[in-house]
């Protein structure tokens, strides 16, 4: 009993610390802290008034008229700021900012945010339970709170890739029994749970069996396929397409973390929530994956908030997403909100347009003052991440597919992001398959050890001419070793220079490596400070954009880690070939027809 009353949020409960709180309230005992001046925002009437707000411990005593009490242990004068609950990102994956969670932290709570509900199912993906454990302990002594889930698509599409690990219902229903794991991450095997199939069916309902959460991967569900997805017991989904699929997916009572990371999207949204003219309670706020360089300059949920706020959703609205809301669907009463018997999870904001938070106190601490760190962070010893790539050097005949005859139908992998099946006639030269006119390459090759490492290629339509080529082990979910290009040669020389550094990112040109960044932890992460990972990152995008044009929305480089993403719908090249989740099909190889 004792060990499950210093869990979260029991620890609240503790009866000594609950008696010097109703002391301290009455004014019979004086604070641990008072903060006087500043004006608070209630999360639940949007209203803004003057008060002072006391702390004992990790809860707040009281919330009362400014200047009636002055006796506390220290005091902190917040005139001129705004006091807010702290901010939490209902959904999001620490390795998508490709540093540690201890650097992780240090990053986003000087900015205000306090609560995180990490998915670690990159770390799963690569490492198995060992990856989950791991995080689990690094997220234990960390100053920010973060909330795990159990991965639950490990691979996200069984039997169309294949990953560093594999878990079924039964290694899911494991994380769900430990204290530190409070739901079942983002369900992205749509098909599977529509489609009744046995091991997602367990997964899903070792969820509900253990009556914690189970979070959703909705991707382009409607209709009687969206009903079947809930029916099934999945609650939230963040991938929302438009407007239109906001309204429906709202009326269809999911639970929306609505993210930042698809931002040409988020004016849309804000205009969907102002006609409603309300701000529908089940509207929470994630992150889902944020870039080193954008966490580095612009941070995390509170960057979100603020562009939601730019777009012109009202601030009280952003924060009451990002607070209150997200609590309400945690099931955590004790955070989201400021007041007396909550949990002194507290941000002083400069204002409400910019979000600069002066001051940040986690369970009645100061973590943050002034955007920089005052709480110590522990980083956890990373060695169990490393040589995570077992490759060995690729040659150029890797990335040419192999035929005889002298012309050829293949298989097209057509559009970024939402792919669709196509074909292309070409010709074969010297044995193998020249790329039709117009296509860019693309190769896997399985990098866990679990199968034979040879790349299985394709080609894909719609993105452009490629005058170089790009690596990433960083290619969700799997993470198996990626590359795109427009020929053999700078695709095998940026693969090699991946694989010899552990993993990471590179750009080739012309016979040369134009820019790399390591990342030998998981082949997801790096032990460099944000910073530095920030600035290598930046010039990965700075050399992409000397070998491939762009196209917003959709053909951005955001969408070369997600076109191995096998769960959507549509084709998508795997280690196993081009997979297709809808008619459970692989192609090996992309040669349709000797013509």
């Amino acid at each position: 009993m004792n060990a499950i009353a210093r869990q979260e949020p029991f620890d609240l409960n503790d009866p000594a610390l609950r008696a010097r709180a109703v002391a301290a309230a009455r004014g019979d005992a004086p604070f641990d802290m008072l903060i006087t001046g500043g004006r608070l925002l209630d999360t639940v009437t949007g209203l803004i008034r003057e008060a002072d707000i006391g702390l004992v411990g990790a809860l707040i005593a009281s919330v009362h008229a400014r200047a009636s009490r002055m006796d506390a242990v220290e005091i902190i004068d917040a005139t001129g700021g705004m006091l807010t609950p702290g901010l939490i990102d209902t959904h999001m994956h620490v390795e998508s900012s490709m540093v540690t969670p201890a650097e992780y932290a240090s990053a986003v709570l000087p900015r205000g945010v306090t609560t995180v509900v990490w998915d670690p199912h990159e770390f799963g993906n690569v490492h198995g339970l060992d990856g989950v454990r791991w995080a689990i302990e690094a997220a234990r002594a960390l100053p920010l709170r973060m909330i795990l889930l159990a991965p639950s698509c490990v691979p996200s599409a069984p039997g169309l890739e294949l990953a560093g690990a594999d878990f079924d219902a039964a290694v899911v229903a494991e994380m769900l029994r430990s204290p530190a794991v409070s739901g079942v991450a983002e369900v992205m095997n749509m098909r599977g749970v529509i489609d009744g199939d046995p091991r997602m069916s367990a997964i899903v309902n070792s969820g509900l069996a253990s009556g914690k959460l189970v979070c959703g991967h909705a991707r382009g569900l409607t209709g009687a396929d969206l009903n079947a997805f809930m029916a099934a017991g999945v609650t939230s989904d963040h991938e929302l397409t438009s407007g239109a699929d906001l309204s429906a997916k709202l009326s269809a009572g999911l639970t929306i973390e609505l993210r930042g990371s698809h931002d040409h999207l988020l004016q849309e949204f804000v205009e969907v929530l102002n006609g409603l003219g309300h701000l529908p309670p089940t509207i929470t706020l994630c992150t889902d994956d944020v870039f080193p360089d954008e966490l580095y300059q612009s941070g995390g949920l509170d960057d979100v908030a603020r562009r939601l706020v730019r777009y012109g959703m009202k601030p009280e609205w952003a924060l009451r997403a990002a607070t209150f809301n997200a609590a309400e669907r945690l099931k955590r009463s004790d955070l989201g909100l400021v007041a007396s018997g909550r949990r002194a999870d507290l941000v002083l904001f400069e204002d409400l347009t910019e979000f600069r938070a002066r001051l940040v106190i986690s369970d009645g601490r100061v973590v943050a003052r002034n955007g920089s760190m005052e709480a110590t962070v522990q980083p956890l010893d990373t060695a169990p991440l490393i040589k995570s790539v077992k490759l060995p050097l690729l040659t150029d005949d890797d990335f040419r597919i192999p035929a005889k005859g002298e012309r050829v139908r293949v298989a097209t992998i057509d559009r970024p992001r939402f792919t669709q099946w196509g074909e292309a006639e070409t010709y074969i030269r010297d044995g193998f398959v020249v790329p039709p006119v117009g296509s860019a390459m693309i190769a896997v090759a399985h990098r866990h050890g679990k199968a034979g490492g040879t790349p299985r290629n394709g080609f894909l339509s719609g993105w452009g001419e490629w005058r170089g080529a790009f690596c990433t082990t960083v290619s969700h979910d799997s993470h198996n070793l990626t590359v795109f290009g427009g020929n053999a040669a700078d695709m095998a020389l940026a693969a090699n220079a991946v694989i010899t550094a552990g993993g990471g990112m590179a750009v080739a040109k012309d016979g040369q490596i134009e820019a790399i960044l390591p990342l030998p932890l998981s082949g997801l992460v790096t032990d460099a400070s944000l910073k530095d990972t920030a600035s290598a990152f930046a010039d990965i995008r700075k050399a992409m954009g000397k070998i491939v044009d762009w196209k917003p929305p959709y053909r951005v480089f955001k969408a070369c880690f997600g076109a191995t993403l096998a769960c959507n719908a549509g084709p998508h090249q795997t280690d196993r070939g081009i997979a297709d989740v809808v008619t459970g099909k692989v192609l090996e190889d992309p040669v349709l027809e000797i013509i």
